[in-house]
């Protein structure tokens, strides 16, 4: 299949050394507008691409969910004191159970980290 975009020189100038690489490129944006856009992984994907980079010990520690992540959070736990949850919500608020558990485990292990190289 062809298909024919209008983008910006400057956009076409970047992307030409990566012409082979078009359809990759292409996918993995797309990934990222639908991950992105949808409402459980809101605020997650900075979490996500800060582990990506991997960071320092203590870049983890410093880690906080962004006001975005925090904000949904807590209105997914008013929620459900208040009236429940949706099944759509509960899966919601797995994941970001999920995802603090993780943080907790790379938390712990940026503390061993840092305990092992201190000055004995």
């Amino acid at each position: 299949m062809a298909t024919t975009l209008t983008i910006s020189d400057d956009l076409a100038s970047r992307l030409r050394p990566h012409e082979d690489e078009l359809p990759r490129i292409l996918e993995l944006g797309l990934r990222e507008v639908n991950a992105t856009s949808q409402p459980g992984f809101r605020g997650m994907a900075d979490v996500l691409e800060a582990f990506a980079r991997l960071p320092t010990p203590q870049e983890v520690l410093d880690l906080r969910p962004s006001p975005e992540l925090q904000e949904r959070i807590s209105a997914l736990l008013e929620k459900n004191r208040d009236q429940g949850l949706s099944p759509e919500e509960e899966r919601e608020w797995e994941r970001y159970q999920y995802l603090e558990h993780l943080v907790r485990l790379a938390k712990a292990k940026a503390r061993s980290k840092l305990r092992a190289l201190e000055p004995r």
